[in-house]
């Protein structure tokens, strides 16, 4: 197994994120008026656009994803068990390498991660 991973992601905040704001919208004004299910579709057009060819993962994470790494293509480098949180650390490594995931939900948000080594 794995003992550390290298992933991206892409992270779309709502009203239920623990902190509703980020590099995009500072006063958390979209984050505060986007519902989960909003988020989740958002996420599932983009996972689709990616898994067709008409998107890149990188291109649309450095767009629209409200983590910081979005600067760095949503890349968040190599971590290993309990640098994330629970149910993004267990996605990552259930992932095979090239691999996108489903919509994985944690405390931050919604996010597709992609894991890239």
């Amino acid at each position: 197994m794995a003992e550390k991973v290298r992933a991206s992601h892409l992270l779309i905040k709502h009203q239920g994120s623990r902190r509703p704001a980020s590099w995009k919208d500072p006063d958390g004004r979209r984050i505060k008026s986007t519902t989960k299910e909003q988020a989740i579709a958002q996420l599932k057009t983009m996972r689709e656009e990616i898994l067709s060819g008409r998107a890149q993962f990188e291109d649309l994470a450095s767009r629209y994803s409200d983590c910081s790494s979005a600067k760095r293509g949503g890349d968040l480098g190599s971590f290993g068990r309990g640098q994330m949180q629970k149910p993004f650390e267990e996605a990552t490594f259930a992932l095979n390498v090239g691999e996108i995931s489903d919509i994985v939900d944690t405390d931050s948000g919604v996010h597709i991660i992609l894991r890239t080594s």
